[in-house]
């Protein structure tokens, strides 16, 4: 039990630190010129520091099932859990038809995961929004992480006819299969409630 209160607190310790970071000002990353598979596999590798080959790979499974996306966005996420995870995250949203707005995320899941600790990048497709505010909402989906190759990680969140791709390279161990969400806001907060 003191491990369980150990854990929760190291969470808490890296969830404060993490807003405490959000509130600085970051670097707005290159926009991506258009959204062609091409283009999306190139700014992506870049950006998540993949091979172009093993991202195209990545990008084959999404573009397959959904096309080309009408927003992306590139940010950086902490996550950690030991009966579940909690995950925070900040980035850059840009639109297709142009515009790039701050936006920040956070969610719990709950299921079958193994005490874990992470930092990523994240390069997220969304389909079905046309406004930040169709973005800034609740995602619920199976947080189980599809390996693609050369671990690069995506999983599916949905809501209403406005899907999210979250694609994840990073530093840690992250193994789950769990129901959770995402909540995307303009603000950046500590609760993932």
């Amino acid at each position: 039990m003191q491990h369980f209160f150990i854990q929760i607190k190291h969470i808490a310790i890296l969830a404060l630190l993490f807003v405490l970071a959000s509130s600085a000002v970051f670097a707005e990353p290159n926009q991506v010129e258009d959204f062609s598979k091409n283009s999306v596999v190139v700014a992506s590798a870049k950006y998540l520091g993949s091979t172009a080959e093993s991202m195209a790979e990545a990008m084959d499974v999404i573009f397959n099932r959904y096309g080309a996306p009408d927003a992306i966005i590139r940010g950086e996420e902490l996550g950690g859990g030991f009966i579940g995870t909690l995950r925070y995250g900040r980035g850059s949203l840009q639109f297709q038809t142009g515009g790039t707005h701050s936006i920040y995320w956070r969610g719990p899941s709950i299921g079958l995961p193994l005490p874990s600790g992470a930092a990523s990048k994240n390069f997220i497709l969304i389909y079905g929004a046309k406004t930040p505010k169709e973005v800034y909402k609740r995602f619920f989906g199976i947080e189980g992480s599809l390996i693609v190759g050369a671990g690069i990680a995506l999983n599916y969140l949905q809501r209403d006819d406005v899907v999210v791709v979250p694609v994840r390279v990073g530093v840690g161990f992250r193994a789950d299969v769990s129901v959770g969400y995402l909540k995307f806001t303009e603000k950046s907060g500590w609760f993932p409630f």
